[in-house]
């Protein structure tokens, strides 16, 4: 008998132990299962959010989702904030979900997700919203610029966030800027300048800022300024003909360039007006002589003007006789140079030949004087005075 109680003892602690852990278990997933979840949302400004809370169990718990100011937007399916932007999305006991239109920076924060369990739960999610650049503005040409001439360009573009990146081309060349970024409220202001001597090769350069941001992708802003430098005139006169002859058509060109462009040009002759504006006829930037003659030889010149200054060429005109031209005589300096050769050679051949004879004439004359001393009489020296002279005289005969 007392076996039997001492076992139901046994049983009733082994059963009451399993039912508390089975219970405990049970408390603690359910306690977890009724955790929310949110997660982070980052949007483009005016566009749409979308803030979902979820739970994997709910035993009727009401699930609420509150700004960042803790204002309460929906509790359930019940609206609680009068903000025509916000809307129900999906209410259940597993989740609620709610979306925020035309979002404006001022909506980034933290929103919470409430469920009311004892004690309450609670999840967090960041809403984050990005700004877009405006278009960007680039401004310092106010007018056109004249050669030589410090100028700043400067781009501008506001609203970003985060802080947009400017790039500055010169038609299709990268060129280096320098950046300023000031933040205006929640958004910044972004601002880029280059700065340059302007010259008559920046005339009608194309001068591009290009506005790049992670909302934009691969679509930039851009503006583009053309600009426009004013500079003083060059000339530079071309003739029709290289070598001009009377009775032939000639026509003097003056190529000028300024701006503005100068216009018209004059056309002057030996400091004066064109003599004869018969033959002689202006039109546009061309001067045309259209009968060449010997008194139209001369200095010709061609001025040019803007607002900036003056300039000038002048060609020097000389009519050839084409009868003198086409006459082929003997070309008289190539004759020239030949007989110029020709006598260097011989002074040169002379100039050698006289110094070998000296030098075996003196050799000649020592040898008879020796000769003279060793003769026994006066009869040996003759004859051997006479076989030297003789002797002497082949030699000469020889070179000459």
């Amino acid at each position: 008998m007392m076996l039997q109680q001492h076992l139901l003892f046994v049983l009733y602690s082994f059963c009451g132990i399993v039912i508390k852990e089975a219970a405990t278990k049970n408390k603690v997933k359910g306690s977890q299962a009724q955790f929310p979840i949110t997660q982070n949302v980052t949007v483009v400004e005016g566009s749409t959010a979308n803030m979902t809370c979820r739970v994997d169990y709910n035993d009727n718990t009401s699930l609420q989702w509150s700004n960042p100011a803790q204002q309460t937007l929906f509790f359930g399916d019940k609206k609680a904030l009068r903000d025509n932007r916000i809307e129900l999305v999906r209410a259940s006991w597993k989740e609620l979900t709610i979306s925020i239109s035309d979002v404006a920076l001022s909506d980034e924060g933290q929103y919470t997700c409430s469920l009311f369990t004892m004690p309450v739960k609670t999840s967090k999610a960041f809403l984050t919203v990005l700004g877009v650049p405006a278009k960007p503005e680039i401004t310092g040409l106010s007018r056109p610029a004249q050669e030589g001439e410090d100028v700043t360009l400067t781009c501008t573009t506001s609203g970003s966030k985060p802080a947009a990146d400017i790039r500055w081309f010169r038609n299709d060349k990268e060129v280096q800027g320098q950046k300023e970024v000031n933040a205006t409220g929640r958004s910044f202001t972004v601002r880029s300048s280059v700065h340059l001597k302007v010259d008559r090769k920046d005339d009608g350069a194309a001068y591009t800022c290009v506005v790049e941001h992670v909302t934009l992708g691969s679509l930039p802003h851009q503006v583009t300024e053309v600009l426009e430098v004013h500079y003083p005139p060059q000339v530079k006169i071309v003739h029709s003909v290289i070598v001009p002859q009377e009775g032939q058509y000639f026509k003097l060109e003056c190529m000028s360039k300024g701006n503005p462009l100068p216009e018209p040009v004059m056309w002057t002759k030996d400091g004066g007006e064109l003599p004869d504006i018969e033959r002689m006829i202006v039109e546009g930037r061309d001067l045309i002589i259209t009968t060449l003659n010997k008194t139209d030889n001369g200095t010709y010149r061609c001025e040019a003007s803007n607002h900036l200054g003056t300039n000038r060429d002048e060609f020097v005109l000389y009519v050839y006789d084409p009868n003198a031209l086409t006459q082929h005589g003997p070309d008289h300096a190539l004759i020239g140079g030949v007989v110029a050769v020709v006598v260097f050679i011989t002074l040169c051949f002379i100039i050698v030949l006289g110094r070998y004879l000296a030098r075996h004439k003196g050799t000649y004359l020592t040898n008879e004087a020796k000769g003279a001393e060793d003769a026994p009489d006066a009869d040996t020296a003759i004859i051997n005075a006479e076989g030297n002279h003789a002797h002497a005289e082949e030699k000469k005969e020889y070179f000459i």
